[in-house]
């Protein structure tokens, strides 16, 4: 992961959420390693969900300290107003996280923002009336023009698209997926007006892959433009102070 970083500035990681699982759902170790997670962790009574939550952190929180050369109980994983996580305190990295069903998916960039999705790819969207919720009238159309049978797999890109721009941006599902949209998959990606009109410009990258033959992802990239950040070890990326207040607080939970 590190010189993947390294490389392209940018790092997504997949896996399954039984690999992440722990063995006791109780471990005390959890405590230290969730932070403030933890509480809502041990609300969930739904043992597919809880599962899901659990795994899913911890991948997150393993991904990022691997990159950043830190200890996963030493970092604090937080949440902007429309649930979008960060690691508090090292805004130079950031992140997403995305899980469906059987898949876990984590992006990592250190360039300016990132943005991950995943989707079951044999979910069924097309015909369904969802076109008129999340397409602009020009994805419709550009729809109505694709093969029947090739229908459902570009509107799965489309919606996978659609999240992961969301999340890059901070949104979620609180823009409109109307209001934007993206053209075939045969051109180069960039985000369009609801007309089709070009949108966005090249501090924006889009790649749309299968994984394990079951998943459509997608990732949405913006280059903030003020080059690399080529050191991202959490000890020089923060201040003395705040490094020392984080692993105190850590120390303190464990």
């Amino acid at each position: 992961m590190r010189d993947a970083l390294a490389g392209s500035g940018s790092v997504v990681v997949h896996a399954r959420p039984a690999g992440w699982l722990p063995a006791d759902p109780d471990d005390p170790r959890l405590r230290p390693l969730l932070g403030r997670d933890y509480p809502r962790y041990r609300k969930m009574s739904h043992p597919q969900v809880r599962g899901r939550f659990v795994a899913s952190r911890l991948l997150l929180k393993y991904a990022a300290c691997s990159v950043i050369h830190a200890a996963p109980h030493s970092v604090e994983l937080a949440y902007k107003p429309g649930g979008r996580p960060y690691l508090r305190g090292l805004d130079q990295i950031d992140i997403s996280l995305s899980h469906t069903d059987d898949l876990l998916l984590v992006g990592l960039t250190r360039r300016g923002w990132i943005g991950v999705d995943a989707e079951l790819s044999d979910r069924r969207m097309a015909r369904t009336g969802i076109e008129r919720q999340v397409c602009t009238p020009a994805e419709r159309r550009m729809l109505d023009a694709v093969p029947e049978a090739d229908r459902n797999a570009a509107l799965i890109r489309l919606w996978t698209l659609k999240e992961a721009y969301s999340k890059a941006i901070g949104q979620g599902m609180r823009f409109p997926f109307t209001e934007f949209g993206f053209g075939p998959g045969d051109r180069p990606v960039t985000v369009l007006c609801p007309d089709g009109a070009p949108g966005t410009g090249e501090e924006w990258s889009f790649a749309t892959h299968t994984v394990s033959g079951d998943y459509t992802i997608s990732i949405a990239r913006y280059d903030a433009g003020f080059g690399d950040t080529g050191d991202t070890a959490a000890g020089t990326m923060l201040d003395e102070g705040l490094m020392q207040a984080l692993m105190e607080i850590a120390d303190t939970e464990r």
